[in-house]
């Protein structure tokens, strides 16, 4: 079977084994919170407005280089807050939004719409507002405003990012018009069935939410990032989660846990190539247990022994993980390398009772490895489906490119 070239040693790898030897806040430093735009217009059926304009927010300012807290843990210290979606927010609500998901910046606004006729001969106008606060320092930062025809939600959007970024990087910062090619204007439907979905209350609606969004907007990488997400988790069809999962952009906040996805379907589908080489690009960018560990354990299915080296670099980063320490066991016993593969085996048995692992054992404990013919203990590799992206933001946060 032909061998991979190994994955050389991620150079942040000493500072992820720094982040994980502490317990990780939700949210790196320097992390910006966008908080759910209120809707001000009194029509609640225009609620949707203020779910397009924080999650391509969050999308925009991900893709330039900030570093973002997850909407999923933004909604999680919402609810632990006890906070009402779309409803006004004062800035000292704000503050204490970023403190509980421990980030140093907080965006929150709202929206207005003037209804068509209010002026002669004028279409409905969309109004968004926006305050950027440093919530440590108890600084603003900023204030923007943008209005614009409804159905040209998408152009406000794009606008508003740029604007924000003007504050928080204005060293770095791209004219407007070149920032706008960057991010082609989405349909205002698309957005609109995106945003719907987010909130949708069953999974099969979501699901057709989103559909309509990525026909409207195939390139749209949130929703694809969606779609292959609700496939995965919710209706196990690996195939077409793949196929949605490998179509998200590079430059997307969602490209990292789609590269994580994306190898455990090609893996269950029994395309371990294109497994390995997700994994190996993912491992470049974010050297997480996780990743390590699994990408360890499609090396070890196709036989490479750089699969090794891999689980070792994992169970460095994560030693008390006892999927990770099994991983590690079955690799070494399968290289012949009993001694170090008893050692891996019987941490890995502190997290429980385990059958295959205590056979493991046992064999190594008898120098006897793999036997001719054993169906059993082929392919007992074993791989996680937990991605941390919180722990990507706090490594990102630590190790400065050169």
């Amino acid at each position: 079977m032909p061998q991979l070239d190994p994955v050389p040693a991620p150079p942040a790898l000493a500072a992820l084994l720094l982040v994980l030897a502490i317990p990780a806040p939700a949210a790196g430093p320097e992390t910006l919170l966008v908080l759910p735009f209120s809707n001000q217009t009194g029509n609640s059926r225009l609620d949707w407005i203020g779910d397009s304009a924080s999650e391509i927010l969050v999308e925009y300012l991900a893709a330039e280089g900030l570093s973002v807290a997850d909407p999923d843990l933004r909604d999680q210290t919402m609810q632990a807050m006890g906070l009402r979606r779309y409803a006004p927010i004062t800035r000292a609500t704000a503050i204490e939004a970023a403190a509980e998901a421990d980030a140093s910046l907080v965006l929150y606004g709202s929206f207005d719409l003037t209804p068509p006729g209010a002026r002669p001969g004028s279409a409905a106008t969309l109004r968004i507002s926006a305050h950027l606060l440093d919530a440590r320092r108890l600084v603003r930062k900023g204030g923007f405003l943008v209005e614009t025809p409804l159905d040209a939600l998408s152009a406000a959007q794009t606008s508003l990012a740029w604007q924000v970024l003007r504050s928080l990087k204005p060293e770095a910062l791209v004219p407007e018009e070149e920032f706008r090619r960057n991010h082609p204007d989405i349909r205002l439907d698309a957005l609109e069935n995106y945003a719907r979905g987010l909130r949708a209350s069953t999974s099969q609606a979501q699901h057709q939410y989103f559909a309509a969004a990525a026909r409207i907007a195939p390139a749209f990488s949130p929703v694809l990032y969606r779609l292959g997400h609700l496939n995965f988790f919710v209706f196990g069809n690996h195939s077409a989660a793949a196929s949605w999962f490998g179509k998200v952009s590079s430059s997307s906040f969602h490209y990292r846990p789609s590269l994580f996805y994306l190898a455990i379907c090609r893996y269950r589908t029994g395309e371990f190539p294109a497994a390995a080489a997700a994994l190996r690009t993912l491992a470049r960018l974010a050297p997480l247990p996780e990743v390590l560990n699994n990408l360890g354990a499609v090396l070890l299915r196709m036989g490479d022994p750089a699969a090794v080296e891999i689980l070792q670099s994992a169970s460095d980063a994560n030693p008390s993980d006892p999927g990770i320490q099994f991983n590690l066991g079955y690799a070494l016993w399968r290289a012949g390398r009993f001694d170090e593969a008893a050692e891996a085996l019987r941490r890995s048995l502190q997290g429980g009772e385990d059958s295959t692992a205590t056979l493991l054992l046992g064999r190594c404990l008898q120098h006897r490895g793999p036997q001719p013919g054993e169906i059993r203990l082929e392919g007992s590799e074993r791989l996680m489906t937990d991605y941390r992206e919180e722990a990507w933001q706090a490594l990102r946060s630590l190790v400065k490119e050169p």
